[in-house]
């Protein structure tokens, strides 16, 4: 029962970080103007609960550059950490 709440949970956070990086990407093609209203609050929502799992990870693994792009790297590590712990569930 307690192992099938912690993989609910891990799953829940597996899509939050889902939306996270789509939200992300929407903004990026849309362009900032265009993040207003309901899609701002989203947002802000989704970043509030997944920016205090991930920042501790980007502290110790800053983003990698490319030229102008930043590719998180802590997002990769914390989602697929996640997808092992729930095999492992």
């Amino acid at each position: 029962m307690v192992l099938a709440l912690i993989d609910f949970l891990l799953l829940l956070v597996q899509l939050l970080l889902v939306a996270r990086a789509l939200l992300d990407w929407s903004t990026v093609l849309a362009g900032p103007a265009a993040a207003g209203g309901f899609r701002a609050r989203l947002m802000s929502g989704v970043f509030a609960v997944t920016e205090p799992i991930l920042a501790p990870v980007r502290r110790v693994i800053p983003p990698l550059r490319a030229g102008g792009v930043g590719i998180d790297i802590a997002f990769l590590i914390v989602f697929f950490g996640i997808v092992i712990i729930r095999a492992f569930i």
